[in-house]
């Protein structure tokens, strides 16, 4: 139990795919604790000095052992199969490191990546049936791509994305916002947020028109009225002429007889 009042969650599992993103989970757990700068300087405890305190005595055991804490962390949440590419690693640096070579690649392979993430950003744009919430969350599958592989993005230059793909039924809001706000400054959140709103209201006027029409067209017109009258009426004298014609049978009671 910590210091804070809640157990600390298990290290991330990698099972070969997600790598970036396992990267940074991991990294945040190893942080929680000292094993991250080992893996991050590789760095061993010097040993003993001649004639050492009682402090550096007691202080030795605990830095040997974080780096056998952040190598049992990075082994022991993979399945064999991938443990098997870091076995031979004797430091945890070594294990970070062939890990990142064998799922991230080289330098050359990451670059590679981020042009085609770049370049699938640069051809992003709203579909005609889409919602301002579905083209935000593909905007920004492709923007946390691009980041996980270390490269920068502002949020300025999504929000700016977002604005210049819009289809036209948006414009008008768009050069509302231009008038009141400053673009360059607005938060991504806050504009989607504004947007939404709007489809809403839109969704909602549709509604209710088509909700009307319906109403209009299934109202039953004067002459289709007039017409069931009439046909009432032409039944009622029928009824009555037989009751006039033919008085009650002695034998059945019934008057459509002689």
């Amino acid at each position: 139990m910590s210091s804070l009042g809640f157990s600390l969650a298990p290290p991330p599992v990698f099972n070969g795919e997600g790598y970036h993103i396992w990267v940074v989970k991991m990294k945040t757990y190893l942080q929680a604790f000292d094993p991250w700068e080992v893996v991050k300087a590789d760095l061993e405890p010097p040993p003993l000095r001649a004639n050492p305190t009682v402090a550096q005595i007691r202080q030795h055991p605990d830095d040997r052992a974080k780096g056998y804490n952040a190598m049992s962390c990075i082994q022991n949440n993979m399945p064999d199969l991938i443990f098997t590419r870091i076995m031979a690693c004797e430091t945890p640096k070594q294990a970070w490191d062939k890990l990142k070579e064998e799922f991230q690649g080289t330098e050359k392979t990451k670059q590679q990546k981020l042009l085609n993430l770049r370049k699938d950003f640069e051809n992003l744009k709203m579909k005609e049936l889409e919602t301002v919430k579905q083209y935000s969350d593909r905007i920004i599958t492709v923007v946390n791509n691009i980041r996980l592989l270390g490269d920068q993005f502002s949020e300025a230059r999504i929000v700016e994305k977002v604005i210049s793909t819009l289809p036209e039924r948006y414009e008008a809001k768009i050069s509302s916002l231009e008038d009141s706000r400053d673009l360059s400054s607005i938060y991504l959140t806050e504009l989607i947020s504004v947007l939404y709103a709007q489809e809403q209201r839109r969704a909602s006027r549709q509604k209710e028109h088509h909700k009307g029409v319906f109403q209009a067209n299934s109202r039953p017109t004067s002459s289709s009225s007039s017409y069931k009258r009439k046909k009432t009426w032409l039944k009622k004298p029928k009824r009555d002429e037989a009751r006039r014609r033919y008085p009650p049978c002695s034998h059945c009671k019934r008057i459509s007889h002689l």
